[in-house]
């Protein structure tokens, strides 16, 4: 395989599943090809049981510097159909994903940062939403999900004007969560993650479902609660001071949890 060719890479290692942004050419700017494969990525990562959480990063020291701009000559607007999809399948991952940022996060990378539940930043990444720097409207999904991380006034600001912010203000206005000293990220994504892994996947799955919004399972969380017997060993633990094996799914539980 071609090195320089675009593309996205992918490791499953120890339960981490983590999807490298890959076009050293161009900052690692999305190709159409790009868009178009993710979702069928994610689909598959989905479908594997030892997959527990998500990294999405860029090679090098940079993120993604957007969309490359040469497919945005399409007058159908196919391309920014192909980055919404992906960003929607992203966002749909049914375990906790962790955008790794370093350097850039411009255009279609801020997109796909913000679908994740969660983004660390290395101190001096550069973010900015540029839509109006070339007369493209945003997606509504997309500007819903970042009023939702930013609040409207932060929104606006970089819908209008296009510009790039920092780490100190993404970090403030809430756009990040953590920012890192350079050097750092790496292992406090390591050291996350692993956190990640040692907790309930029952919690994990029902908090990832409300907090985007869905109503109409409580009582399926519930029962699941209750066939798990995950409460009962995660308190039994907590007194007996020890770590929680905690259960679910287990094959039947699993399948039941993807329904609906």
């Amino acid at each position: 395989m071609d090195r320089t060719e675009p593309r996205l890479e992918h490791t499953v290692a120890d339960g981490v599943a983590t999807v490298v942004i890959s076009n050293p050419a161009k900052r690692n700017a999305m190709t159409t090809t790009m868009w178009q494969s993710l979702p069928v990525l994610l689909q598959g990562l989905a479908a594997d049981p030892s997959v527990r959480a998500l990294v999405l990063t860029g090679a090098g020291d940079t993120f993604c510097a957007g969309a490359d701009i040469s497919s945005l000559r399409d007058p159908s607007g196919a391309p920014q159909g192909l980055a919404v999809a992906a960003e929607e399948a992203l966002a749909a991952f049914p375990r906790p994903t962790l955008a790794a940022v370093r350097g850039f996060c411009v255009g279609g990378g801020s997109q796909l940062a913000a679908a994740c539940d969660l983004r660390f930043a290395e101190e001096g990444a550069s973010f900015g939403i540029t839509p109006a720097r070339l007369g493209v409207v945003y997606a509504a999904s997309s500007t819903r999900r970042l009023v939702a991380l930013t609040g409207p006034a932060t929104a606006k600001h970089l819908l209008f004007s296009g510009e790039l912010i920092g780490t100190d203000r993404a970090l403030r206005t809430g756009l990040v969560d953590e920012v890192l000293p350079v050097g750092e990220l790496g292992k406090r994504v390591d050291a996350y993650v692993r956190t990640l892994l040692s907790r309930s996947r029952l919690t994990q799955a029902a908090a990832k479902e409300f907090a985007a919004g869905r109503v109409d399972r409580d009582a399926h969380w519930a029962e699941q609660a209750r066939r798990s017997g995950d409460t009962a060993e995660g308190v039994a633990a907590f007194l007996e001071r020890r770590s929680p094996r905690f259960s679910w799914p287990d094959e039947e539980q699993g399948a039941s949890a993807t329904e609906g």
